[in-house]
């Protein structure tokens, strides 16, 4: 059993490691930004370059959008470099905030960071003793019951945490659709907000973020366990079978994905969250299901080859959509 001391240290190295880690994102998070503003107005449906003439991987002809680079490029040319930058304040601050008191209060609710069972392995094996199957299986469930508990009560309370902040920063964002200038800070944004459409406001959008982060967690990890359990003992193969997983669930939940950013936007001031560029929502559940009966559920889930389609309007709407605009790209 470890003593006082290698209990500190190892506390201290997750925790130092976790920082660095986030460190890390967070530079990642700054550079590809301008991506992740092109792929929001993708999201919200707002395409204001014009389609080209062109043909799908199997050669058949059709109306080619922009990828994600030359839509960057296009944010870039109307609102210069620092442009492409917009919302980044406030998603920093919701993701330094969220990182810092998730984790405190998955400690306060004494959920223990669980070490690797591969590493317990390791360390029984280093001391002379073997470790059989059912020993190794038992290592395994008593890891994922406790690491999913954990994960739960972190993902919820940073999603919970950050809302705000990411409510802020896509409205921000989304001003780029008609130009206008509501949220042009932190303090006025919230203000807006707040005077608009009180505290509610600060999560718009909020359950079907949660239901995405969430089920593709649970999913993506009881799929983890259920294969290092029954098909992959090596400890390379099931870090690479966790990035693959996590991987093909997230495009599993990402229509949620496009609910949320769409729910966020709409009923605001924004022109982008009102007709004739999008629909009235009268909850998210509505949201889905019309976003999925005109076939937009999956809105910049593809970055590089991205075809146009004339929307699928339902029998049962009486609302139109609005034509892609005129406006071309010039160098």
């Amino acid at each position: 059993m470890p003593t006082m001391p290698e209990q500190d240290d190892n506390g201290n190295d997750y925790e130092v490691g976790e920082w660095l880690r986030f460190g890390l994102r967070l530079g990642v998070t700054t550079a590809l930004h301008p991506l992740e503003y092109a792929k929001v107005l993708m999201q919200i449906g707002f395409e204001p370059i014009t389609p080209v003439p062109g043909r799908t991987l199997l050669g058949r002809p059709t109306m080619v959008l922009p990828n994600v680079f030359q839509y960057a490029a296009y944010i870039k040319h109307v609102d210069g470099f620092y442009g492409c930058f917009r919302g980044l304040s406030a998603k920093i601050i919701g993701n330094l905030l969220s990182a810092h008191f998730s984790e405190k209060i998955a400690d306060e609710l004494n959920l223990e960071v669980v070490k690797d069972s591969d590493s317990k392995r390791k360390g029984k094996e280093d001391r002379g003793a073997s470790v059989d199957t059912e020993e190794e299986d038992r290592l395994l469930d008593e890891q994922f019951k406790k690491q999913l508990k954990r994960n739960l009560v972190v993902h919820a309370a940073g999603v919970a945490i950050s809302q705000p902040f990411h409510v802020i920063s896509i409205r921000m964002m989304a001003q780029f659709v008609g130009r206008e200038k509501i949220y042009t800070g932190l303090w006025a944004s919230i203000r807006e907000i707040w005077s608009q459409e009180g505290i509610f406001g600060f999560f718009s959008g909020f359950v079907p973020r949660l239901l995405c982060d969430l089920g593709c967690m649970v999913v993506a990890s009881s799929a983890t366990y259920l294969a290092s359990k029954y098909l992959i003992r090596e400890r390379e193969g099931r870090i690479y079978f966790s990035s693959i997983s996590q991987f093909v669930f997230s495009s599993m939940f990402y229509p949620y994905h496009v609910v949320s950013t769409c729910m966020i936007v709409n009923g605001s001031r924004l022109k982008a969250g009102n007709l004739p560029n999008m629909e009235p929502y009268h909850d998210w559940r509505d949201c889905y299901a019309r976003l999925k009966a005109a076939g937009q559920h999956k809105r910049g889930s593809s970055l590089f080859f991205r075809y146009a389609s004339r929307p699928r309007v339902s029998k049962t709407s009486n609302s139109s959509f609005a034509p892609y605009p005129e406006l071309k790209y010039t160098h």
